[in-house]
């Protein structure tokens, strides 16, 4: 009997994590959750997906102000989210999210270009992930986005900043003060890589922003990623602070991206 046990432990122990999946719903649609790298995370399937399943991946923040998400299901996306919270797009989340690709592109067969979906510090996520395999992004759609870590959470610019973010952030990079605000790899630094690989950015900010200022984030990229040859569309909404973020209409967001799928 204690043997039978022992086998039947054994196996569960072989399963791999991402075998052990939970269904539910979610605004209408299939969700699966399950685990990659010990990281929760889930797909949204739609009711019919779109010829290539295409597939949008929010770096962040799931589920907050879904217009876009909600309307590219409705179209046949797939909708992703891998929780890699408190890492600031540091080198060892995108390396969760590299797991979290492979997973994603060969047990659920989804395309092999996602759009990245960057909202406030996923940001930070989406860039440097693009950065690091720019043949995998078709596009990037950011909503206030975190483009510098000394922008936010450092604050060290116009911007509030958040001191206890801060030091989770230069802990997750592995860097000392120093050394984090001479780093020379923050997105607004580093666009090169997607400019030469012709990934078209759409940002959507509010011009009152005092969290994630527009001037030192993605006004850098309107004013730096042209200059590199790449496209970018900025959609600056007046008066409008941090929040909320995206646009009660969502079409000019979904327009953009089946442009440049």
């Amino acid at each position: 009997m204690y043997r039978f046990l022992n086998l039947i432990v054994f196996a569960v122990a072989l399963v791999p994590s991402w075998a052990v999946e939970r269904i539910s719903g979610w605004q209408g649609h299939e969700r699966v959750d399950f685990q990659v790298n010990g990281r929760d995370c889930l797909l949204v399937r739609p009711a019919h997906p779109a010829p290539g399943r295409p597939w949008i991946w929010r770096t962040e923040f799931f589920g907050h102000e879904p217009q876009a998400d909600l309307a590219l299901l409705a179209l046949g996306y797939h909708v992703a989210y891998i929780n890699v919270q408190n890492l600031y797009g540091a080198p060892v989340a995108l390396d969760h999210m590299d797991a979290f690709y492979a997973h994603l592109t060969q047990q659920h067969q989804l395309g092999a270009k996602t759009v990245l979906e960057g909202f406030s510090r996923g940001g930070l996520f989406a860039l440097n992930w693009a950065a690091r395999h720019p043949e995998r992004v078709a596009a990037l759609y950011l909503d206030a986005p975190v483009c510098d870590f000394k922008s936010w959470p450092a604050g060290r610019g116009q911007g509030k900043g958040s001191p206890v973010d801060w030091e989770r952030c230069k802990t997750a990079y592995g860097m000392t003060e120093e050394q984090a605000l001479a780093y020379k790899l923050n997105p607004v630094d580093h666009l090169e890589p997607l400019a030469k690989a012709k990934i078209p950015i759409l940002t959507v900010c509010g011009d009152a922003d005092t969290v994630v200022p527009y001037p030192e984030n993605s006004g850098l990229l309107a004013e730096r990623y042209p200059k590199l040859g790449g496209t970018i569309k900025v959609i600056l909404k007046p008066g409008v602070e941090h929040h909320p973020h995206s646009l009660k209409d969502p079409a000019p967001i979904v327009s953009f991206l089946l442009a440049h799928q």
